[in-house]
């Protein structure tokens, strides 16, 4: 028996040893795309970061200072392990990492500016297997289809990258191809995130984040079909053709697939990058209100919401022909479609909020599932402290004592915060996640929460809700008492936008009579 059991074992350390030199000298092979391997590092990763926030807190007074130093080491050392954690299982996870990533205002700054890194840490697929994926699509080699193919990616995300190249009848395109193993490994890889997530709440009942994980199973199959994606994009197009300064790429259907999506090339900077708007004459504050414009009309007037804005999903450029300032808006796999019934009580909500009517924010609030949660709920909305809030949003910009408490407060009350999250509609989240992009601009830009931005919103609000009442009247003198209405209200608009800037000539012109004075011109 002995002998059998040395046998045995000798035939099975060399079995692995061979497989194990096998998949080290073949090139082709990852083990990381193996199942037993990523499931075990998930595991062990949460396994490893539930017993740091078990033991480490333990022994110290809740809520002290040593306590909130405490905590704040352990996010960050949880946030680290996350984050290689997502690196190392890739697609899904590097997804989902970066929507944590994107929530500035809703968890702990340990946690969101660790897992931004994800945003330039996607893995590139080699050309072997875009070759692969563009052979299997779309039945020809590269050669066939393309004059030329730029070998190295644009860029390169979670779920895909980007080439350029240039078509037989001398076109430039950019060419999306999805990364090969991503969508074999995406359902299992939700199944494991859920199962991981009960097991959290399981020892941390006040966390509740199942809301993420219901995200990533609704949205992450709408995301790998970029036929979907090529839809929306033609559909936001036609959407906001009114727009001028918005630029959609045309999308070359011949050559899309599931997999492969063909659209025009469109050079441009990244909307963050200052220095290429200065180096290009482009007027920053200009970009920022066109942003807010465009997100506005989507948002509050049509109900589809282009919802991954973050900086290399939006570009600025001057135009070829007119050389005015244009936004050119990329990626367009993550929409949200918002029911009638949620963007009515969403406008209503952000007029309560821009013209500080408490009670209808306590009202609206409560309709959109905050409960007795609504002032941290309004809170999250507008980024913003309760104080600012009751005082009015549009009254004075957020100043930087103000974003700490704010970004501090989501630390404190992350357990409210996950709980609100997993109660209001799930139409909400993405538009959570969508805010806390555009305020990222904003804040680069050095444009956030200006009051030309709420006014803006403002009117786009008024339209929705007067378009809605004409929708639901047959009375032709209602519908006119409506026009006037919106007319009026536009007007009032108007008139209190022309008060500001009058205000800040005023105010500039004291100014620099001011310097004068202090000092006046040598004779």
């Amino acid at each position: 028996m002995a002998r059998k059991a040395l046998k045995l074992a000798s035939w099975t350390g060399m079995a692995l040893a061979a497989s194990g030199f096998f998949l080290y000298s073949n090139k082709y092979l990852d083990p990381n795309d193996f199942g037993a391997v990523r499931v075990g590092r998930a595991v062990a990763t949460t396994a490893v970061i539930s017993y740091d926030y078990l033991t480490s807190l333990r022994s110290v007074p809740y809520g002290s200072e040593e306590y909130l130093q405490l905590l704040s080491k352990v996010h960050l050392r949880s946030a680290r392990r996350l984050c290689e954690l997502c690196c190392a299982n890739r697609g899904t996870f590097i997804k989902v990492g970066q929507h944590l990533g994107a929530l500035d205002y809703l968890l702990p700054e340990e946690y969101t500016s660790t897992l931004k890194v994800l945003h330039s840490q996607a893995p590139q697929s080699s050309m072997q297997e875009v070759r692969r994926v563009i052979r299997e699509d779309l039945g020809k080699e590269i050669h066939d289809l393309f004059m030329s193919f730029d070998d190295t990616p644009l860029g390169a995300a979670s779920l895909a990258q980007v080439h350029k190249a240039v078509l037989h009848d001398g076109r430039t395109v950019a060419v999306k191809v999805q990364h090969p193993k991503v969508q074999a490994q995406s359902s299992k890889d939700i199944l494991l995130m859920e199962v991981l997530v009960l097991a959290v709440k399981q020892l941390f009942p006040e966390f509740e984040f199942m809301w993420l994980v219901d995200e990533a199973k609704k949205n992450l199959p709408l995301e790998l079909d970029f036929l979907n994606e090529g839809r929306n994009a033609e559909r936001v197009a036609q959407m906001l053709k009114h727009i001028d300064f918005l630029k959609v790429p045309r999308i070359y259907w011949e050559l899309s697939t599931k997999r492969v999506l063909l659209m025009e090339f469109v050079d441009g900077g990244q909307v963050n990058d200052r220095d290429y708007m200065e180096k290009n004459k482009i007027d920053v504050n200009e970009i920022s209100r066109h942003l807010g414009k465009i997100y506005s009309e989507m948002i509050f007037v049509n109900g589809f919401v282009h919802c991954d804005p973050h900086p290399g999903n939006v570009l600025v450029r001057k135009h070829p022909g007119t050389g005015r300032a244009e936004i050119v808006l990329l990626d367009h796999g993550l929409y949200q479609v918002l029911t009638e019934e949620f963007r009515l009580d969403y406008c209503h909500l952000w007029q309560s909020l821009i013209w500080t009517d408490m009670e209808r924010v306590k009202k609206y609030s409560q309709r959109l599932g905050a409960g007795d949660l609504y002032p941290l709920f309004a809170c999250m909305l507008t980024a913003r402290s309760w104080d600012s809030v009751n005082r009015g949003i549009s009254q004075a910009p957020v100043t930087a004592t103000e974003d700490s408490e704010i970004r501090n407060n989501a630390a404190n009350y992350l357990p409210e915060i996950s709980q609100l999250l997993n109660h209001v509609p799930r139409q909400m989240l993405l538009i959570f996640k969508t805010n806390d992009l555009l305020r990222g601009i904003e804040a680069a830009l050095g444009t956030r929460a200006s009051a030309s931005s709420f006014l803006n919103m403002s009117r786009c609000c008024i339209r929705a809700l007067a378009t809605h009442k004409k929708k639901s009247t047959c009375s032709s003198f209602r519908r006119a008492q409506i026009s006037f209405s919106e007319a009026f209200n536009l007007w009032q608009i108007n008139l209190h936008e022309l008060i500001l800037r009058v205000k800040g000539l005023k105010l500039a012109s004291w100014i620099l009579a001011f310097l004068c004075w202090l000092l006046p011109t040598p004779y």
